[in-house]
C-alpha cells in the first residue's frame, strides 16, 4: 500500500537501510586485508546472482528475464562492474569516510545525465544549487589532507569513478528498454554479468588472497545475501511504499554513519573538513531529490 508520508516503521526501515551501507563499507575495508579488492568483487557479484536468482524465482519473476534485454543487459553489468571494482579499491586505499563522501556524490552525476538525457530530470534552480552544494562537498573531500595520512589521492579518486559509474548503472536503468523489466531483474544482469568481467580482471591487481581467514570468507556470504541482495530489495521496498524524494534524501546518512563507523573501528581522524565536506553532499542530496 503507497503512502503519502514517512510513518514509525518507514523511518526506522530507513535508518536500518542506510545504516547497513555504511556497514557495508565496514565490512568491505575488513574483508580486503585477506581477499584482494577485485576478486571479492567479483566473487561477491557471482554469490549474489545465486541469492537474486532465488528471490526472482520465489517472487514469480524469472519470466521478466529475457533474452530481448541481452543488450542493455551486458551494458549495465559492465557498467556495475566498473563502480564496484573502482568502489573496493577505493576502500583498500583510502579512508572508509573519505571514500563514502565521494561515492555518495552519485546524484551529482546522475542529475547532470537526468538534465540531459532523461524527460522531466531538468534540473531547476533549488536542485542545480544542491548540486552545486554536493559538488564542493565532493572537491573538499578530495582536496582536504588528513594528518593521520589515511588519505590517498588515488583511492579518492577510484570513490569518484564508483560514483560515477552507480550513476551510470541508475541512468541505463531508466534510459533503456530494462525500466519495463523492474529493479530486481535489473540487479540480476548487474551481479550475473559483472561476476566474470572482474573475476577475470582480479589477476592484474595482484594475487587474489592475502591474509585471509575464515572470517572473510563469513564476511564475503553476508555481503552477497544480506547487503546485496536482502539490501537492495528493501531499498526497492521502501521506494514502492514511500515517497521516492524521501526516501532518497536519507541517502545522506550513510556517509555519515561511514564517518562515524570508520573513527570507531579503524580509528580514522574525525578531520573537519571531512565532515564539513559530509554536509555539503548530505544538502546537496537532499536538493537534488526535490521536486519543486
Amino acid at each position: 500500500m503507497r503512502k503519502d508520508r514517512l510513518d514509525g516503521t518507514g523511518f526506522a526501515a530507513l535508518l536500518g537501510v542506510t545504516l547497513l551501507l555504511a556497514v557495508n563499507q565496514i565490512i568491505v575495508k575488513e574483508v580486503n586485508q585477506g581477499l584482494q579488492p577485485v576478486f571479492f568483487a567479483g566473487a561477491r557479484s557471482a554469490l549474489a546472482t545465486i541469492f537474486v536468482w532465488a528471490w526472482l524465482r520465489h517472487r514469480g519473476l524469472w519470466g521478466r528475464v529475457t533474452l530481448a534485454d541481452l543488450g542493455p543487459g551486458l551494458a549495465i553489468g559492465a557498467v556495475f562492474a566498473v563502480e564496484f571494482m573502482a568502489l573496493f579499491l577505493a576502500l583498500d586505499l583510502t579512508a572508509v569516510g573519505r571514500a563514502s563522501v565521494i561515492f555518495y556524490s552519485m546524484p551529482v552525476w546522475m542529475g547532470i545525465l537526468g538534465h540531459f538525457w532523461l524527460p522531466g530530470e531538468r534540473l531547476t534552480p533549488i536542485r542545480a544549487l544542491g548540486l552545486l552544494l554536493a559538488f564542493a562537498g565532493t572537491a573538499w573531500a578530495i582536496l582536504s589532507r588528513n594528518p593521520q595520512g589515511q588519505g590517498n589521492l588515488w583511492g579518492d579518486l577510484c570513490a569518484l569513478a564508483g560514483a560515477m559509474g552507480w550513476a551510470g548503472t541508475a541512468f541505463l536503468a531508466r534510459k533503456t528498454r530494462l525500466r519495463e523489466a523492474g529493479p530486481e531483474v535489473q540487479l540480476f544482469w548487474m551481479v550475473l554479468v559483472s561476476t566474470p568481467l572482474m573475476l577475470l580482471a582480479a589477476p592484474f591487481f595482484g594475487p587474489l588472497l592475502r591474509e585471509v581467514t575464515p572470517m572473510h570468507w563469513v564476511w564475503l556470504v553476508f555481503q552477497a545475501s544480506v547487503v546485496v541482495a536482502g539490501g537492495f530489495i528493501s531499498w526497492l521496498w521502501l521506494l514502492s511504499v514511500y515517497p521516492t524524494t524521501t526516501v532518497a534524501s536519507f541517502s545522506f546518512l550513510t556517509p555519515l554513519f561511514a564517518i562515524a563507523l570508520g573513527h570507531l573501528v579503524f580509528g580514522e581522524a574525525l578531520v573537519p573538513g571531512l565532515l564539513g565536506a559530509a554536509i555539503l553532499v548530505g544538502a546537496g542530496i537532499a536538493l537534488i531529490n526535490r521536486r519543486v
